[in-house]
Order: structure tokens, then sequence, then C-alpha cells
């Protein structure tokens, strides 16, 4: 019995539900099987059904902590770690709004289309589907879930042949549209200023940071990527913001916390932590001053509001 007919074997919820064969989970995410099944059993990262013949079947969100997993190890995260940073995301992730809930067979379709349009270095159909797509869905789906994964699955395997080009060819265009709605946000009184930490991530990672920061309201404005820390307390003397939010998505060097707190004593707003290393440092900055907004777009709009309300209230 192949592992496609041994679906039919798993309960009638399950067959609801699209699963999908260790083969074609490692063709999806590049994975060797032997890597899944032991992430699987020496880690427990994933947990796939088994059919009564003892095949794996992987739902779309096993594919999608797959990747999760990959992006954290090219962070540089060790493989033991990444356990430990996907239970406390789980645990406090946000309910999808229903307008929110489309499948993952949906946002494959677009991505497919998508990946076409940047193979042929189509200039023109991008931007079709590109108006398309924001026609569809709410902005945050937009980014996080249809195209950063894409860019991110690119940016993964740009050492193949030809992936380097489609790379730069969809960074450029995303890096245009992210900073074309962010100069059209209102931002001025009540504005929040978002800066990275020096070399801890890409310009279009930051841009699609203050999208989702921002949400209706719009009031997030961006450094310049490459902006000095060290000129960030002048910086907001000089803005007044409501608050100065850091974003990283790299591995916290060991001073980080005690950089963040010399810092955030020398700034006349509020200091807040965003992105992958918030997850990875939340522990250490328990009891500071420093809040910590995580990594995932609904969740850190959300924090950035109630701090901000909590804040105006003492």
């Amino acid at each position: 019995m192949t592992e496609r007919a041994g679906a039919a074997l798993v309960s009638d919820s399950l067959q609801q539900e699209e699963l999908f064969p260790i083969r074609e989970v490692s063709r999806l995410t590049g994975v060797h099987p032997v890597t899944l099944r032991a992430w699987e059993r020496r880690y427990g990262l994933i947990q796939p059904t088994r059919t009564d013949s003892g095949h794996r079947l992987y739902s779309a969100a096993d594919i999608e902590s797959v990747r999760s997993i990959l992006a954290w190890i090219e962070r540089g995260v060790s493989v033991s770690k990444v356990g430990k940073i996907l239970a406390r995301s789980s645990a406090i992730k946000m309910p999808t709004p229903v307008y929110v809930e489309v499948t993952a067979s949906e946002w494959g379709e677009w991505q497919a289309r998508i990946r076409s349009a940047v193979a042929a270095f189509d200039g023109v159909q991008l931007e079709r589907l590109y108006g398309q797509i924001f026609s569809t869905y709410p902005l945050l789906v937009v980014f996080q879930d249809i195209f950063v994964p894409l860019w991110q699955e690119l940016l993964l395997h740009r050492d193949d042949y030809g992936q380097a080009s489609a790379w730069l060819f969809l960074d450029a265009f995303l890096r245009a549209r992210a900073l074309q709605r962010l100069q059209l946000a209102a931002a001025g009184q009540g504005t929040v200023l978002l800066s990275a930490l020096p070399g801890h991530c890409r310009e279009l990672e930051l841009l699609v940071a203050g999208l989702l920061l921002g949400g209706a309201e719009g009031r997030v404005q961006v450094l310049a990527l490459g902006q000095p820390l060290e000129e960030l307390a002048l910086v907001c003397e000089k803005v007044q913001p409501q608050a100065l939010v850091l974003f990283s998505n790299q591995p916290p060097a060991d001073d980080l916390p005690r950089q963040l707190s010399r810092l955030a004593l020398a700034l006349p707003c509020p200091l807040l932590l965003a992105g992958d290393a918030s997850e990875l440092i939340e522990d250490e900055l328990s009891g500071s001053p420093i809040a910590c907004l995580g990594n995932e777009g609904r969740l850190m709009h959300q924090r950035l509001q109630q701090f901000l309300a909590g804040h105006l209230d003492t």
C-alpha cells in the first residue's frame, strides 16, 4: 500500500484535511526524510498523523512548522532550542479572524502564480497579481502568509542557479510596495518609531514589520536600515514618539539585555523589542521596563496597542 493510499485509513475528521506523505513534504521544504524523522523522534518538533500501516502523513500546519524550523536554524538557533520557541509561539498565538481564514492550498495557488511571474522576471504580471491579492485579503495575510514565505523560500535557495536573481527581483518589488504603503500611512501625532538593530535584519523584514505593527492605524515611522543605535536618543528627542520599537531577526548576543537597558535609560520614551530576537530574549528581559512584542504580525500589533494604552493610563 502506498503512503497516499494509506491516507484512506485515517479517521473521518482527518480525511477532511489534505494530508501529505513524507516524500512530498521533503519535496516542498527541501528537508530530507531522515531529518524530518529525527526532528520528530529526537526533539518532538513535529507530530505527523500515522496510518494503520505506520506511514507518516503531514498536514499543512506541519509543513508550516517545518518551514519555521528551517527559518530559525537559518538564523543560527540550534535545533534543540527551536522546540521551546515554537511551543511558546503556539501558546500565545492569537485566534485568526474569520475574514482572514484562508486555506493553505489557496495561499499555495497564489504563490505558484507569483513564482511563475518572478521566474519570468515579469514585472507587469507581478504587479497585477499583487493588486489582485490585495483586493482579496487583508494586508497581514498578503505579506505575512503569501509574499514573505515565498521571499524566504527564494532566499534560502539563493545559492541555486537563477535563484539569487529571482530573489533580488521579488525583493526589490516588495520593498518598493511596502515602502509606498508606509509613506501613505498617516504618521505625525501618536507616532511610534521602528528601527532595526544594526545588521539584524533585511530591509524588507523591517518594512513589513512596520506595516504589521501599524495595522489599520498606520502610525509607525520606520527609520532607515543602518540607523546608528547610539543616535536613537537624539532622534527620539526630535520626534517625541509614543515609543521606540527595536527590531531584530537574529539570535541575540549575550550583552544585548545590558545594551538595551542602557539605551532605555537614555530615551525620552518607552523602549520595546520586536522580531525573532524578542522571542529568544523575553525571559531575560522579564521584570525590566523593556516590553517584548514577539514576531507574529497579529500578536505584535495587539501587544503594541495594549502597551500604548496602558502607558497612557499611567
